[in-house]
């Protein structure tokens, strides 16, 4: 008995939340989004500067200083911080990434102005102590010599740094090096709060239940007074692309490979972004991209394969990869290079691309299932000066993403003559193979 697939209908029309803007007179940015359905309130502090600023030796500057916020702020110890804000029921989330530092506070409707007193605190008038950074310290120095045995975390190093090299902030770990973090003093990161935190070019996420009136008399509260000289500019040059060459870390003894292939790719704000995303399922993006399913699918190398896009206001990187057999290693590399020269030459066929729209419009309601993922969805329309009808505007502009814009994409941005090829594995074993293919110079790593 033969089945029939049912046809796939368009997506489903979803209605995001209406976005409210209100400028405090410092200049602080709120955006709002009311929810009334459940009794909780997601607050999102986005300040402009992150990890982007952590060149030479302040590596990991950005995520120390995220870190320290809540432990020990306005003359409150990182325990009764921490007691506090578990009594109210609320959690408190202070991370960075390459363009910002972000604090993100969940709580209680009825518990929010007592979590927001807290959130405030740790925002405006942390006191980095001298004993807990020592403490982080010894945490993450921990942390840097425990990955340098994990050889996926080595890949994804050595390939940041090969197509970056040491002196731009995008080839250094987000996290810093074992050199970095052990020369970072208490004065470092005070000067980096000094540089970064303030109310010019920050914006205030809010959403949940709470209506706008509330919220904008909370943040006047909270955060009117809030002054500050901060100049988040990043200057840099970015790096000249280098020929393609593989990049071989030893793992003796390894049972698998660990393959990471990329280049430079463009910014978040590149007029290709929808039609990259459209390109970048079909490649390796989903379950049934032509990487995953001729890796896994096909020759059974993989329990998975992917490429993605990092897309950061300042550049961003393409990459992609697998965990395969030693002993296949090779020609798991050949294959993932092919399949970028492929797609980037002969292009998408129209079924892979009516699929591929189909797969991120469908999927793209799930993001408004919590107050939480609004916000975050909204810090991100706010970082990246993004329209207010970003959110309702985005399932049509994937269904408009044509089949000569994929195409155009794919040569304009894949750059298969300047792969960085990355293989952390048994390099007695794999060196012949990877030899034979002829397809780049090797260099020997170590893993950083």
């Amino acid at each position: 008995m033969t089945r029939t697939a049912p046809a796939i209908g368009s997506a489903p029309r979803i209605t995001p939340p209406q976005v409210l803007r209100h400028q405090l007179s410092n200049g602080l940015e709120l955006l709002v989004a009311t929810r009334r359905h459940m009794p909780v309130v997601d607050w999102e502090l986005v300040i402009r500067g992150g990890a982007v600023l952590d060149q030479g030796a302040l590596a990991g500057t950005a995520s120390m200083v995220a870190e320290m916020l809540d432990e020990g702020a306005a003359g409150r110890s990182a325990l009764e911080i921490s007691s506090a804000i578990e009594q109210l029921g609320a959690e408190l989330d202070l991370r960075t990434n390459w363009d910002a530092t972000l604090l993100h506070l969940h709580s209680l409707t009825t518990r929010m102005p007592a979590a927001l007193d807290l959130f405030a605190a740790v925002a405006l008038q942390p006191d980095f102590p001298d004993d807990e950074l020592e403490r982080k310290r010894t945490e993450r120095l921990n942390s840097l010599a425990q990955e340098r045995d994990e050889p996926r975390l080595v890949a994804h190093k050595t390939l940041a740094l090969a197509l970056f090299g040491e002196t731009h902030p995008y080839g250094q770990p987000i996290g810093g090096t074992e050199a970095s973090i052990a020369a970072l003093s208490r004065g470092d990161l005070l000067a980096r709060y000094r540089r970064i935190a303030g109310p010019q070019g920050a914006h205030l996420v809010v959403a949940g239940a709470i209506e706008f009136e509330e919220a904008v008399a909370q943040a006047e509260r909270l955060f009117g007074d809030w002054r500050s000289d901060a100049n988040a500019t990043v200057e840099f040059s970015g790096p000249h692309a280098k020929e393609r060459t593989i990049y071989l870390v030893d793992k003796p003894g390894a049972a698998q490979s660990e393959i990471r292939v990329g280049h430079q790719a463009p910014p978040r704000s590149t007029p290709d972004y929808f039609a990259l995303l459209v390109l970048n399922t079909i490649l390796g993006g989903s379950f049934k991209s032509r990487l995953n399913m001729t890796l896994r699918e096909e020759k059974g190398y993989t329990y998975g394969a992917g490429t993605g896009f990092a897309f950061r206001r300042h550049g961003g990187m393409f990459s992609g990869g697998a965990a395969v057999f030693t002993d296949v290693t090779a020609d798991a590399v050949r294959l993932t290079f092919e399949e970028i020269a492929t797609i980037r030459d002969e292009g998408v066929t129209a079924d892979e691309l009516e699929r591929a729209r189909n797969y991120i419009a469908l999927g793209f309601a799930r993001n408004f299932e919590a107050a939480a993922d609004i916000a975050a969805y909204l810090a991100d329309v706010a970082l990246h000066d993004l329209p207010d009808d970003y959110l309702a505007r985005y399932p049509d502009e994937i269904e408009a993403v044509t089949l000569e814009q994929v195409n155009a994409a794919a040569q304009n941005h894949l750059d298969p003559e300047h792969l960085a090829i990355v293989v952390v594995g048994d390099r007695e074993r794999i060196t012949p193979g990877l030899q034979d293919l002829d397809l780049a110079p090797i260099q020997y790593r170590d893993a950083r």
